[in-house]
């Protein structure tokens, strides 16, 4: 009887050790990278448009798609790796520093916090793509560059 008292005690602190909310000292080294992170970074830096990247970067560029597998197999970008937001950290060494990233999702909230994750692991080369893969294809993927610039070419002759 007092051995089974012992069990359900121990069994009661532990629960109540994992039912407590985790409290990080707010000047945790987490904490201080992303205040670093967010004092120094300049609004927009982390992020591309399509129209942004000529067609002729794409090859030059990884490009990740931090959607899950099944919408990865349904449609991607051509040439994208899948590696779903959830995966970016634990998968970063796959991921290169010397070359540009790209990273994207439907339209651009869950890459964004693998982008954010990434970047202050370090990762200074990535950007995410500014409104996904909906985004990219409402502006005419590859050629998203080609038509921004024939679009104001237009707008400039009138």
């Amino acid at each position: 009887m007092m051995k089974n008292l012992l069990l359900i005690a121990c069994a009661c602190v532990a629960l109540s050790l994992l039912a407590a909310p985790l409290q990080a000292d707010d000047r945790s080294a987490l904490a201080e990278a992303m205040e670093a992170y967010l004092d120094f970074t300049e609004y927009g830096s982390s992020v591309m448009l399509p129209e942004q990247i000529p067609a002729e970067d794409w090859p030059n560029i990884l490009v990740i798609d931090a959607r899950d597998a099944a919408q990865f197999e349904a449609d991607h970008i051509p040439g994208a790796t899948n590696i779903e937001w959830r995966e970016v950290v634990a998968r970063r060494d796959e991921i290169p520093r010397d070359q540009p990233v790209i990273i994207y999702c439907n339209t651009g909230s869950l890459s964004a916090q693998a982008g954010f994750a990434l970047r202050l692991l370090g990762w200074d080369n990535v950007r995410i793509l500014q409104d996904g893969l909906v985004g990219w294809k409402a502006k005419g993927g590859f050629e998203a560059n080609q038509r921004a610039i024939e679009a104001a070419k237009e707008t400039g002759a009138s």
